[in-house]
This record gives C-alpha cells, sequence and structure tokens, in this order.
C-alpha cells in the first residue's frame, strides 16, 4: 500500500478507536473506572472572569468595600471567596460579603495594611469605579454548615466571610458573635451586624476579648466559626479544637520537620527548617522565584518534582498535578530530600 494511503489508514483507524471508546465509556460510565467530575484532592483551576468596579466606598477607618458588576455570575454560599488578581499581578484573596443571590455583581471588601506585602495598598491606591480586573471563583473552604447552635468569633476585616451566614441563619437558628476590633470605628459593618443580633446575640469589644466565658461549656454538636488575626484565631483554636477558621495569611509552620532541597539546574542544596517553608529556602538562594498568596491558593509558585516524596497542603492542585509538581509555598516534604526542577 502506498505511504500517503496507510497513513490515512492509520489515522481513520485511530479516529474509529477513540469513537467506539467513548461510546462504551457512556454506556457504562464505570468501565474501565469512573472518570471524577472533581479529584478527590485538590481543586480544578477556576475560570476567570473580567469584572468591572462598579462602586466602591469606605465601611470603616481604613476599610474600603468594592462592588465587581458582571452578567450572570456563577452563585455561592456563606464563606466562600474571590481570588483578585490586582493589576500589578498579584493575587489576594478576599471574603465575599454580598447576597449570594446576586449573580450580577460580587461584593468584597479588604483593609488597608501598611505594613503588609502590597496588595491591600494595591487595591486602596488603585482600584477605582471603573477599573476592570480579574477574578477566579468563587471557592468555598469555609461553607457554613448545619448544627443545632452556632458561636462566632470575629476580629475586624474578619467580619466578612461570617457576615452573609448571619444573614442566611436569620432568626431562626440559635447563634452568638464576638465581634472585637482595635476601635469601633474601625469595624466594618457593625451597625448590620447589631441589627441582625440585637444586644441577646452579639458582643462587641474594643481592644482584646475575653473567649473563655464565650467558649467555655459550650452545647453537644455547637459549630464554632472564627476569622481575625492570627493571634485571636490561635487563642479560640486553643480553647476549642475543632474550631472552622479561615485565613488569608501565611501561617507560622508549627508542625514540621527540616529537610533538605535540591534544586537540580542550579546544583545547590537548601535546608527547609522546621518552621519554615520551601518557598523561603529557595528564595534565599534564587530571589527571582515567582509566588504570590503564600497559601495554597494561586498556583503562582507551583513548581516540578522530580524526585521525593511530598507532603501537599494546598488547596489548588489536581491529583494529576500533585503527582509530579507541588505548591513551595505551603507543601513540605515526607522524607528527608526532595528534589525540584529549579
Amino acid at each position: 500500500m502506498p505511504k500517503p494511503l496507510t497513513a490515512v489508514a492509520v489515522a481513520g483507524a485511530a479516529l474509529l478507536v477513540r469513537r467506539a471508546l467513548r461510546r462504551r465509556i457512556q454506556a457504562s460510565p464505570l468501565w474501565p473506572m469512573p472518570a471524577l467530575a472533581e479529584p478527590v484532592s485538590g481543586r480544578p483551576r477556576s475560570r476567570a472572569l473580567r469584572l468591572l468596579v462598579a462602586a466602591r466606598r469606605t465601611v470603616a477607618e481604613g476599610v474600603v468595600e468594592l462592588r465587581l458588576q458582571g452578567r450572570e455570575l456563577p452563585r455561592w454560599e456563606p464563606g466562600a471567596h474571590l481570588d483578585l488578581v490586582l493589576p500589578s499581578g498579584l493575587v489576594r484573596q478576599y471574603s465575599l460579603c454580598g447576597d449570594p443571590e446576586d449573580t450580577s455583581s460580587y461584593t468584597v471588601a479588604t483593609r488597608l495594611v501598611t505594613d503588609g506585602r502590597g496588595g491591600s495598598r494595591e487595591v486602596h491606591e488603585q482600584l477605582r469605579e471603573g477599573t476592570e480586573v480579574e477574578v477566579r471563583g468563587p471557592r468555598n473552604r469555609f461553607p457554613l454548615v448545619e448544627a443545632p447552635s452556632y458561636v462566632f468569633v470575629a476580629g475586624g476585616i474578619g467580619i466578612t466571610p461570617i457576615l452573609p451566614m448571619l444573614r442566611a441563619l436569620a432568626a431562626g437558628a440559635e447563634w452568638r458573635l464576638l465581634y472585637a476590633g482595635r476601635t469601633r470605628a474601625s469595624m466594618p459593618f457593625l451597625e448590620e451586624v447589631a441589627e441582625l443580633g440585637g444586644q441577646d446575640r452579639v458582643t462587641v469589644v474594643d481592644g482584646r476579648p475575653e473567649l473563655d466565658a464565650l467558649l467555655t461549656d459550650l452545647p453537644e454538636g455547637t459549630a464554632v466559626y472564627c476569622c481575625g488575626p492570627e493571634g485571636l484565631m490561635t487563642a479560640v483554636e486553643e480553647r476549642v479544637p475543632h474550631v472552622r477558621l479561615e485565613r488569608f495569611t501565611a501561617r507560622t509552620v508549627r508542625d514540621g520537620d527540616p529537610f533538605e532541597v535540591e534544586l537540580r539546574r542550579t546544583g545547590r542544596v537548601v535546608t527547609v527548617a522546621a518552621d519554615s517553608t520551601v518557598l523561603a529556602a529557595v528564595r534565599a538562594e534564587l530571589p527571582d522565584t515567582l509566588y504570590s498568596c503564600e497559601q495554597g491558593f494561586c498556583g503562582t509558585c507551583q513548581q516540578r518534582v522530580l524526585a521525593g516524596e511530598v507532603e501537599h497542603r494546598d488547596e489548588l492542585l489536581t491529583d494529576a498535578e500533585r503527582d509530579d509538581s507541588m505548591l513551595i509555598c505551603v507543601s513540605r516534604s515526607r522524607g528527608e530530600r526532595l528534589v525540584l526542577d529549579m
């Protein structure tokens, strides 16, 4: 058979095989094994959306609220957050604090952190009405579960993921909220929170809150939620180990072991301390290494793994991606050494 005809025949046969396999799987989805809509661990990438900053207002000292407008936006549930891609390329996470039923806009709020990593300053200085921004999500790692009663602890801007929960619970559920801040003027949405719960449900504290009275002798099955500064969340977790936490800042590694990372392309070997991260160790040698969120959300720091077993601590990578890569801002080694393609 002439070579051109051979190529055509092979291509035709391959097409028939693919079609037959597709029909076979559609007829019996469990053959040869089920295809998962979502991976067992990790999560598929969210589709990026281009939204318009339709409104901006100050809701407390140092806190701005942005309403991001679009069309037929994905629905979300209380506790969800967005990945906001800032003009500089930085990716930051902000809790949705608007109405979940509104599919025409998303609402987020952010506090200016003058000594932070630059994300909040960029939001405050550059995102004005009429600015177009890219967002990914929504995603929810902080869902409101069914429970006989609830206790919420919010510190300052940490009220944002909790506010939609309070609206959803309304008057029909048993709940209490401790809302703390440096001053009342610095606490966003304070008036609405007070109206939702009244004096019986809501306790507002200026300064350091007293947690023992609130978190001692909780009724069985009480769901406890906390969002706020790291010190507040640590204090709540010490009293209620099963507390549900939402954090968007880097957490100190408290349960790690030291290990080595070989950077194969550069020939260097770095040591990751028990209380540090692969990202920090790598950037000490390769300061131009890309990163953004430092929380395992955005995927900027993803690196290929050539050898070693990874302890994945991110919320993003799929099972297939975890076979040969890791997010070096949060994930660690299960052994004494990892080899990265860097």
